[in-house]
């Protein structure tokens, strides 16, 4: 895969230390994004590369692969935006259903309970 395609996989965050620091705070990050783009290299080699019989790429599989994925990328920027845009609404309203569910009529808050034991 070029390097153009690569940088729009990988977003140019300022050095390739800073971005490993970033995943490791947040390894979930990096297997979704290893999941992503496993998946995209899976796809666009089945339908690109259909015979293993060269050792390289010739130049109608090589823009193929370029083709393919330009496209998932392209689209995969289009679902997250969409996803951003949406998600602050979807928090709002679990929050908004979580304290309708948790209000019981008539108690305010939790109050402990006192023994009438006398111990």
């Amino acid at each position: 895969m070029s390097k153009a395609v690569l940088g729009k996989v990988l977003p140019n965050d300022g050095g390739t230390t800073e971005r490993r620091v970033r995943w490791d705070r947040n390894p979930g990050q990096l297997r979704d994004f290893l999941l992503v783009y496993n998946r995209m290299t899976e796809l666009c080699f089945q339908r690109c590369v259909p015979s293993l019989h060269h050792r390289a790429l010739d130049a109608e599989e090589e823009a193929c692969l370029h083709s393919c994925a330009g496209k998932l990328i392209h689209s995969n920027h289009r679902l997250m935006a969409a996803y951003v845009q949406l998600m602050p609404a979807l928090v709002q309203r679990r929050i908004a259903d979580y304290e309708a569910s948790s209000a019981v009529p008539g108690v305010t808050a939790e109050q402990p309970r006192v023994s009438s034991s006398g111990s």
